[in-house]
Protein backbone atom coordinates (compact mmCIF):
# COMPACT_ATOMS: atom_id res chain seq x y z
CA UNK A 1 0.00 0.00 0.00
CA UNK A 2 1.08 3.22 -0.75
CA UNK A 3 2.08 5.04 2.40
CA UNK A 4 0.84 8.49 1.13
CA UNK A 5 -2.57 6.78 0.92
CA UNK A 6 -2.55 5.55 4.92
CA UNK A 7 -5.45 7.99 6.52
CA UNK A 8 -3.66 10.36 9.19
CA UNK A 9 -4.99 8.42 12.05
CA UNK A 10 -3.30 5.51 11.56
CA UNK A 11 -0.10 7.19 11.16
CA UNK A 12 2.48 6.64 14.20
CA UNK A 13 2.62 10.67 14.65
CA UNK A 14 -0.76 11.35 13.92
CA UNK A 15 -3.12 13.06 16.60
CA UNK A 16 -6.31 10.70 17.32
CA UNK A 17 -9.68 12.66 16.55
CA UNK A 18 -11.26 14.99 18.68
CA UNK A 19 -14.11 13.76 20.74
CA UNK A 20 -17.32 16.34 20.93
CA UNK A 21 -17.40 18.00 23.71
CA UNK A 22 -19.63 17.02 26.72
CA UNK A 23 -22.21 19.07 27.60
CA UNK A 24 -22.23 21.19 30.29
CA UNK A 25 -24.01 20.00 33.43
CA UNK A 26 -27.19 22.25 34.00
CA UNK A 27 -26.58 24.60 36.71
CA UNK A 28 -28.44 24.16 39.82
CA UNK A 29 -30.32 27.40 41.58
CA UNK A 30 -28.02 28.56 44.20
CA UNK A 31 -31.42 28.89 46.67
CA UNK A 32 -31.65 25.05 46.69
CA UNK A 33 -27.93 23.98 46.49
CA UNK A 34 -24.70 25.09 48.13
CA UNK A 35 -20.92 23.43 47.79
CA UNK A 36 -22.10 20.54 49.34
CA UNK A 37 -25.61 19.44 48.03
CA UNK A 38 -29.10 20.52 49.09
CA UNK A 39 -28.76 23.13 51.52
CA UNK A 40 -29.18 22.69 55.28
CA UNK A 41 -32.25 24.11 55.78
CA UNK A 42 -33.93 22.42 53.21
CA UNK A 43 -32.80 19.19 54.63
CA UNK A 44 -34.21 20.05 57.74
CA UNK A 45 -37.54 20.57 56.30
CA UNK A 46 -37.86 17.59 54.44
CA UNK A 47 -37.28 16.20 57.79
CA UNK A 48 -40.03 17.99 59.84
CA UNK A 49 -42.52 17.59 56.43
CA UNK A 50 -41.57 13.72 57.05
CA UNK A 51 -41.99 13.93 60.11
CA UNK A 52 -45.28 16.01 60.33
CA UNK A 53 -46.50 13.64 58.20
CA UNK A 54 -45.99 10.32 60.05
CA UNK A 55 -47.45 12.37 62.99
CA UNK A 56 -50.24 13.66 61.32
CA UNK A 57 -51.41 10.25 60.11
CA UNK A 58 -51.32 9.13 63.48
CA UNK A 59 -52.98 11.41 65.03
CA UNK A 60 -55.60 11.01 62.44
CA UNK A 61 -55.95 7.43 63.12
CA UNK A 62 -56.20 7.93 66.86
CA UNK A 63 -58.91 10.35 66.22
CA UNK A 64 -60.82 7.71 64.12
CA UNK A 65 -59.72 5.27 66.91
CA UNK A 66 -61.31 7.42 69.34
CA UNK A 67 -64.30 7.23 67.59
CA UNK A 68 -64.87 3.60 67.32
CA UNK A 69 -63.61 2.58 70.69
CA UNK A 70 -63.64 5.39 72.66
CA UNK A 71 -61.12 8.25 73.89
CA UNK A 72 -57.36 7.11 75.06
CA UNK A 73 -55.23 8.61 78.11
CA UNK A 74 -54.38 12.05 78.09
CA UNK A 75 -50.91 12.99 77.27
CA UNK A 76 -48.73 11.92 80.12
CA UNK A 77 -46.59 15.40 80.03
CA UNK A 78 -49.88 17.16 80.99
CA UNK A 79 -50.25 15.27 84.08
CA UNK A 80 -49.30 16.33 87.76
CA UNK A 81 -48.49 13.22 88.87
CA UNK A 82 -46.05 10.89 87.05
CA UNK A 83 -45.38 6.85 86.91
CA UNK A 84 -42.66 5.22 85.26
CA UNK A 85 -45.10 3.61 82.87
CA UNK A 86 -46.66 6.75 81.73
CA UNK A 87 -42.92 7.85 80.73
CA UNK A 88 -41.65 4.93 79.23
CA UNK A 89 -45.42 4.21 77.14
CA UNK A 90 -45.22 7.97 76.01
CA UNK A 91 -40.82 8.30 75.26
CA UNK A 92 -40.34 4.95 73.63
CA UNK A 93 -42.58 5.08 70.75
CA UNK A 94 -41.40 9.13 70.27
CA UNK A 95 -37.77 8.03 70.61
CA UNK A 96 -38.41 5.40 67.83
CA UNK A 97 -40.67 7.80 65.53
CA UNK A 98 -37.52 10.24 65.63
CA UNK A 99 -35.22 7.47 64.86
CA UNK A 100 -36.91 6.41 62.00
CA UNK A 101 -37.32 9.84 60.44
CA UNK A 102 -33.11 10.36 60.66
CA UNK A 103 -32.61 7.42 58.90
CA UNK A 104 -34.84 8.31 56.16
CA UNK A 105 -32.89 11.42 56.18
CA UNK A 106 -29.47 9.11 56.13
CA UNK A 107 -30.70 7.08 52.95
CA UNK A 108 -31.43 10.69 51.25
CA UNK A 109 -28.18 12.54 52.51
CA UNK A 110 -26.12 8.83 52.51
CA UNK A 111 -25.41 9.32 55.92
CA UNK A 112 -25.52 7.19 58.79
CA UNK A 113 -27.09 7.48 62.36
CA UNK A 114 -23.61 7.57 63.94
CA UNK A 115 -23.59 10.83 62.06
CA UNK A 116 -26.26 11.71 63.74
CA UNK A 117 -24.41 11.76 67.21
CA UNK A 118 -25.98 8.09 67.16
CA UNK A 119 -23.20 5.32 67.06
CA UNK A 120 -24.65 1.71 67.94
CA UNK A 121 -21.15 -0.05 66.92
CA UNK A 122 -21.28 -0.64 71.08
CA UNK A 123 -24.74 -0.69 72.88
CA UNK A 124 -24.21 1.27 75.90
CA UNK A 125 -20.45 1.95 75.81
CA UNK A 126 -18.42 3.60 78.31
CA UNK A 127 -19.24 7.39 77.97
CA UNK A 128 -22.50 6.50 78.60
CA UNK A 129 -22.15 4.76 82.47
CA UNK A 130 -19.89 8.01 82.70
CA UNK A 131 -22.35 10.50 82.21
CA UNK A 132 -25.02 8.55 84.53
CA UNK A 133 -22.17 8.71 86.95
CA UNK A 134 -21.96 12.55 86.20
CA UNK A 135 -25.37 12.94 86.46
CA UNK A 136 -26.66 11.73 89.47
CA UNK A 137 -23.09 13.21 91.36
CA UNK A 138 -24.27 16.68 89.76
CA UNK A 139 -28.18 16.75 91.26
CA UNK A 140 -26.71 14.86 94.52
CA UNK A 141 -24.05 18.31 94.42
CA UNK A 142 -26.72 20.27 94.29
CA UNK A 143 -29.22 19.04 96.68
CA UNK A 144 -26.63 18.74 99.21
CA UNK A 145 -25.74 22.41 99.23
CA UNK A 146 -29.07 23.29 99.40
CA UNK A 147 -29.72 20.88 102.67
CA UNK A 148 -25.93 23.18 103.92
CA UNK A 149 -28.58 26.39 103.30
CA UNK A 150 -31.84 24.78 105.29
CA UNK A 151 -33.49 24.55 102.04
CA UNK A 152 -34.01 20.71 101.83
CA UNK A 153 -34.48 17.86 103.72
CA UNK A 154 -35.28 14.13 103.73
CA UNK A 155 -38.47 13.08 106.37
CA UNK A 156 -38.96 9.37 105.17
CA UNK A 157 -39.24 6.89 103.00
CA UNK A 158 -41.67 6.29 100.30
CA UNK A 159 -41.19 3.19 98.88
CA UNK A 160 -39.83 -0.75 100.83
CA UNK A 161 -38.88 -3.90 100.63
CA UNK A 162 -39.23 -5.39 96.90
CA UNK A 163 -40.99 -2.52 95.47
CA UNK A 164 -38.07 -0.33 95.79
CA UNK A 165 -36.02 -2.66 93.41
CA UNK A 166 -38.59 -3.47 90.97
CA UNK A 167 -39.47 0.47 91.33
CA UNK A 168 -36.05 1.37 90.58
CA UNK A 169 -35.81 -0.70 87.68
CA UNK A 170 -38.76 0.93 86.36
CA UNK A 171 -37.97 4.32 86.82
CA UNK A 172 -34.25 3.65 85.86
CA UNK A 173 -36.13 2.08 82.50
CA UNK A 174 -37.89 5.74 81.81
CA UNK A 175 -35.62 7.95 82.55
CA UNK A 176 -33.15 6.18 79.82
CA UNK A 177 -35.86 6.25 77.46
CA UNK A 178 -36.42 10.36 78.28
CA UNK A 179 -32.83 10.89 77.55
CA UNK A 180 -32.47 8.78 74.44
CA UNK A 181 -35.89 10.63 73.31
CA UNK A 182 -34.91 14.07 74.33
CA UNK A 183 -31.05 14.21 73.31
CA UNK A 184 -31.52 12.73 70.24
CA UNK A 185 -34.88 14.91 69.02
CA UNK A 186 -32.77 18.25 70.08
CA UNK A 187 -29.29 17.37 69.51
CA UNK A 188 -29.50 14.52 67.09
CA UNK A 189 -30.63 15.17 63.07
CA UNK A 190 -31.42 18.88 63.65
CA UNK A 191 -28.24 19.80 65.96
CA UNK A 192 -25.78 17.98 63.40
CA UNK A 193 -27.93 19.48 59.97
CA UNK A 194 -28.09 22.91 61.44
CA UNK A 195 -24.26 23.01 62.02
CA UNK A 196 -23.74 22.37 58.43
CA UNK A 197 -25.45 25.23 58.40
CA UNK A 198 -24.63 27.62 60.66
CA UNK A 199 -22.26 26.37 62.55
CA UNK A 200 -22.02 23.79 66.11
CA UNK A 201 -22.68 26.78 68.48
CA UNK A 202 -25.88 28.95 66.09
CA UNK A 203 -27.41 25.86 66.32
CA UNK A 204 -26.74 24.86 69.81
CA UNK A 205 -28.50 28.04 71.01
CA UNK A 206 -31.33 26.75 68.25
CA UNK A 207 -31.86 23.73 69.72
CA UNK A 208 -31.36 24.66 73.67
CA UNK A 209 -34.10 27.14 72.69
CA UNK A 210 -35.99 24.86 71.54
CA UNK A 211 -35.57 21.91 73.64
CA UNK A 212 -36.76 24.89 76.84
CA UNK A 213 -39.79 25.51 74.92
CA UNK A 214 -41.19 22.28 74.86
CA UNK A 215 -41.18 22.41 78.41
CA UNK A 216 -43.06 25.52 78.91
CA UNK A 217 -46.04 23.15 78.86
CA UNK A 218 -45.03 21.03 82.16
CA UNK A 219 -47.49 22.17 85.22
CA UNK A 220 -45.29 24.18 87.97
CA UNK A 221 -42.50 25.10 85.16
CA UNK A 222 -41.25 28.61 85.82
CA UNK A 223 -39.59 31.22 83.70
CA UNK A 224 -35.97 31.01 85.25
CA UNK A 225 -36.41 26.88 85.33
CA UNK A 226 -36.87 27.45 81.08
CA UNK A 227 -33.83 29.66 81.24
CA UNK A 228 -31.96 26.29 82.81
CA UNK A 229 -33.18 24.11 80.65
CA UNK A 230 -31.86 26.16 78.23
CA UNK A 231 -28.80 25.70 79.97
CA UNK A 232 -28.84 21.93 79.97
CA UNK A 233 -29.42 22.12 76.66
CA UNK A 234 -26.16 23.89 75.92
CA UNK A 235 -24.82 21.57 78.43
CA UNK A 236 -25.43 18.63 76.65
CA UNK A 237 -23.86 20.68 73.29
CA UNK A 238 -20.81 20.93 74.91
CA UNK A 239 -20.37 17.28 76.10
CA UNK A 240 -22.03 16.73 72.76
CA UNK A 241 -18.98 18.40 70.89
CA UNK A 242 -16.11 17.20 73.52
CA UNK A 243 -17.30 13.69 73.78
CA UNK A 244 -18.28 13.03 70.19
CA UNK A 245 -21.58 11.56 70.20
CA UNK A 246 -24.85 11.87 72.14
CA UNK A 247 -24.17 8.87 74.85
CA UNK A 248 -22.92 10.94 77.40
CA UNK A 249 -25.45 13.53 77.16
CA UNK A 250 -27.94 10.76 77.31
CA UNK A 251 -26.35 9.24 80.74
CA UNK A 252 -26.48 12.23 82.45
CA UNK A 253 -29.41 12.89 81.26
CA UNK A 254 -31.40 10.15 82.48
CA UNK A 255 -29.39 9.98 86.18
CA UNK A 256 -30.27 13.48 87.25
CA UNK A 257 -33.86 13.01 86.39
CA UNK A 258 -33.66 9.45 88.11
CA UNK A 259 -32.20 11.11 90.96
CA UNK A 260 -34.30 13.78 91.54
CA UNK A 261 -37.64 12.08 90.59
CA UNK A 262 -36.85 8.57 91.58
CA UNK A 263 -34.29 8.89 94.19
CA UNK A 264 -34.69 12.04 96.52
CA UNK A 265 -38.34 12.46 95.33
CA UNK A 266 -38.47 16.39 94.35
CA UNK A 267 -40.00 17.88 91.50
CA UNK A 268 -38.61 17.29 87.94
CA UNK A 269 -39.41 20.26 85.84
CA UNK A 270 -42.70 20.99 87.86
CA UNK A 271 -43.92 17.40 87.56
CA UNK A 272 -44.50 15.49 90.84
CA UNK A 273 -44.06 11.33 90.72
CA UNK A 274 -45.46 8.58 92.62
CA UNK A 275 -43.36 5.30 93.46
CA UNK A 276 -40.24 7.25 94.46
CA UNK A 277 -37.90 6.26 97.15
CA UNK A 278 -37.66 9.32 99.14
CA UNK A 279 -39.45 11.51 100.89
CA UNK A 280 -38.29 15.31 100.82
CA UNK A 281 -39.41 18.87 101.85
CA UNK A 282 -38.35 22.38 100.74
CA UNK A 283 -37.31 25.51 102.96
CA UNK A 284 -36.50 28.86 102.17
CA UNK A 285 -37.19 31.28 98.94
CA UNK A 286 -37.81 30.18 95.55
CA UNK A 287 -34.09 30.71 93.91
CA UNK A 288 -32.55 28.40 96.73
CA UNK A 289 -35.38 25.82 96.28
CA UNK A 290 -36.80 26.58 92.62
CA UNK A 291 -40.63 26.14 94.51
CA UNK A 292 -42.98 24.29 92.58
CA UNK A 293 -40.31 23.58 89.71
CA UNK A 294 -37.90 21.11 92.01
CA UNK A 295 -33.79 21.67 91.66
CA UNK A 296 -34.00 22.86 88.18
CA UNK A 297 -36.04 26.01 89.29
CA UNK A 298 -32.43 26.86 91.58
CA UNK A 299 -30.13 29.21 90.89
CA UNK A 300 -27.53 26.23 92.33
CA UNK A 301 -28.29 24.01 89.82
CA UNK A 302 -27.29 26.93 87.12
CA UNK A 303 -24.10 27.37 89.43
CA UNK A 304 -23.82 23.16 88.60
CA UNK A 305 -24.51 23.31 85.04
CA UNK A 306 -21.43 25.96 85.01
CA UNK A 307 -18.88 23.44 86.96
CA UNK A 308 -20.04 20.62 85.15
CA UNK A 309 -19.44 21.88 82.01
CA UNK A 310 -16.27 23.64 82.76
CA UNK A 311 -14.89 19.85 84.02
CA UNK A 312 -16.21 18.51 80.78
CA UNK A 313 -13.93 21.14 78.79
CA UNK A 314 -10.93 19.59 81.43
CA UNK A 315 -11.75 15.81 80.67
CA UNK A 316 -12.51 15.87 77.94
CA UNK A 317 -10.27 18.35 75.53
CA UNK A 318 -10.41 16.79 72.24
CA UNK A 319 -13.40 18.40 69.75
CA UNK A 320 -14.71 15.41 68.34
CA UNK A 321 -18.07 16.24 66.98
CA UNK A 322 -19.07 16.46 64.33
CA UNK A 323 -18.00 13.45 62.56
CA UNK A 324 -15.83 14.41 59.54
CA UNK A 325 -17.00 11.33 57.43
CA UNK A 326 -20.54 12.80 57.64
CA UNK A 327 -19.42 16.16 56.43
CA UNK A 328 -18.75 17.43 53.37
CA UNK A 329 -15.41 18.87 51.83
CA UNK A 330 -16.15 22.40 52.70
CA UNK A 331 -16.40 21.50 56.62
CA UNK A 332 -13.29 18.71 56.76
Amino acid sequence: MDEANIPPAMGSGAPPPLLPPLPPEPERSKIFYGPNGLRAGWRLLIFLLILGGIVGALLLAAHYSAILYGPRPTNPSQDTTLTPGIIALGEIPLFGLILFVSWIMGRIERRKISHYGLPFRTPFPKNFWAGLLWGFLAISGVLFVMFLFHGFRITGVDTHGSALALSALEWCIAFVAVGFFEEFAFRGYVQFTLTTGIGFWPAACVTSALFAYVHKGNSGESPFGLIQVAAFGIFACIALRRTGNLWWPIGFHAAWDWGQTFFYGVPDSGLNASRNFLHAEFHGPTWLTGGSTGPEGSVLTLIALIVASLLVLRCYREIRYPDPDGLGPRFR
